[in-house]
């Protein structure tokens, strides 16, 4: 590593770190060591940056050995080298390039894998034995967790691409408007029953190659979301698809419209003029606009090929406050993409789960129900029971019974995960 710039030296000696403080053989670790050793030891020796979404896979595994606030304040650490690494990287020669290219290969995997929860959710529909029902469920949640990543990363590169400049032809985010994904925070793999799996090879874990399965019959959309987000190792994957036609908005006012096309006008002459700072200004003011106009941003940028900046623009909107998070996902979900404000809501549980859960308690105290109950649906689908658990700390006697009615919505398995993890951490008598 001694030619290596400083910061990508020192993310790459945190992950060295990181990664010998964890159990090789277990969680997503080993999972990653086991998909693609090669891509792993590119990453410990700085020669490549790993999507943050793998980093925040080993620090959930630092969670469970470790415990939960220990993890988070690793995470404060391991984000601020992770991000400094990849400036440094994209300071290199041909950086544009290789970002372009590797948006084209996760946009495409996220195509199929919106293909696959189409295919595979007709199977389970049609599934004729219990046996059958299971092996469909258990290949969705692999393809869930597929499309988490890719749209993670989707967003990822977006933000690294508007950093250093226009976008380049054709490198969008792609179609919206399907089955959630955003900044992952799966929790820890659980393995199959020994009789019932043959887990299926999987490419490299890097950033690129997926083996791909033979379609099957069928389109019907796939069930909603289940208990818990399983394994899924790489960190790329291809296989191409036509895109779908998004969803077109409802009507708008016309001052809306106008608002909205002025500033994608505004966005596209810095992209041209190379004026990447000021372009990403104009995404952090619209991510602060009317909840109104996002399904207006999704259409006129996807239009205007600008879909990556559409990417960086839920991911700033992540950041904004709790019910004005959940405000902006419902207006895209009244437009029709779900996929995009179910996306949304889960770039927004990154809080820590004390933050989270005063600001959930806040919002029912004012009476907002309507906003508890989809953030904490969102927060006990995204994020591990523990966390669940934590979020209810401050007030459990109001936020224990609401944190269990979301888990039953998820699952049964996953309110009883739950009510154990309340159990552990002395909030409940059950």
């Amino acid at each position: 590593m001694g030619q290596l710039p400083d910061r990508v030296r020192d993310f790459a000696t945190y992950l060295q770190g990181l990664n010998a403080r964890l159990d090789q053989r277990a969680g997503w670790c080993g999972v990653f060591w086991q998909r693609d050793p090669e891509g792993m030891r590119a990453c410990l020796d700085g020669s490549e940056v790993p999507p943050w979404d793998v980093v925040e896979a080993l620090l959930k595994d630092l969670a469970s050995a470790t415990g939960t606030e220990h993890a988070e304040r690793e995470a404060a650490r391991a984000r601020a080298l992770h991000r400094a690494s990849a400036r440094a990287h994209d300071a290199g020669p041909g950086a544009r390039a290789l970002l372009a290219d590797r948006m084209d290969v996760m946009v495409r995997e996220r195509r199929y894998a919106e293909r696959r929860l189409r295919e595979l959710g007709a199977r389970l529909d049609s599934a004729v034995d219990e046996e059958a029902a299971d092996a469909a469920r258990f290949d969705l949640a692999w393809v869930r967790d597929d499309h988490e990543r890719a749209t993670a990363r989707i967003a990822e590169l977006g933000a690294r691409l508007a950093e250093l400049g226009p976008t380049p032809a054709g490198a969008t985010a792609g179609p919206e408007g399907s089955v959630p994904g955003a900044r992952p925070s799966p929790s820890a793999p659980r393995p199959a029953p020994a009789k019932e799996r043959k887990r299926r090879p999987r490419g490299s874990a890097r950033f690129a190659g997926m083996p791909v399965d033979e379609p099957e019959s069928g389109a019907a959309p796939a069930p909603a979301p289940g208990a818990a987000t399983p394994t899924g190792a790489r960190f790329a994957g291809a296989a191409v698809e036509q895109e779908e036609a998004a969803p077109a908005p409802p009507p708008a006012d016309a001052t809306a419209h106008a608002d909205v096309s002025a500033t994608v006008t505004l966005l596209a002459r810095h992209r041209a003029e190379g004026r990447s700072g000021e372009a990403h200004m104009v995404l952090v003011d619209a991510a602060a606009g009317p909840a109104a106009h996002f399904p207006l941003f999704a259409a006129e940028l996807t239009r205007s090929g600008l879909g990556a900046d559409w990417a960086t623009l839920l991911w700033e909107a992540a950041s904004l406050p709790l019910d004005r998070l959940v405000a902006a996902a419902d207006a895209l979900v009244a437009a029709g993409r779900t996929g995009d404000g179910q996306q949304l809501l889960r770039q927004g549980m990154g809080s820590p789960p004390a933050e989270f859960g005063a600001a959930v308690h806040r919002l029912d105290e004012e009476g907002r129900h309507h906003e508890v109950r989809t953030l904490l649906d969102a927060y006990v689908r995204g994020r591990t029971p523990e966390e669940a658990a934590h979020t209810a700390r401050g007030a459990p006697d109001r936020l224990v019974p609401l944190l269990l009615d979301a888990a039953r919505r998820v699952s049964e398995d996953r309110y009883w995960d739950v009510v154990h993890a309340l159990r552990v951490a002395g909030l409940g008598p059950f």
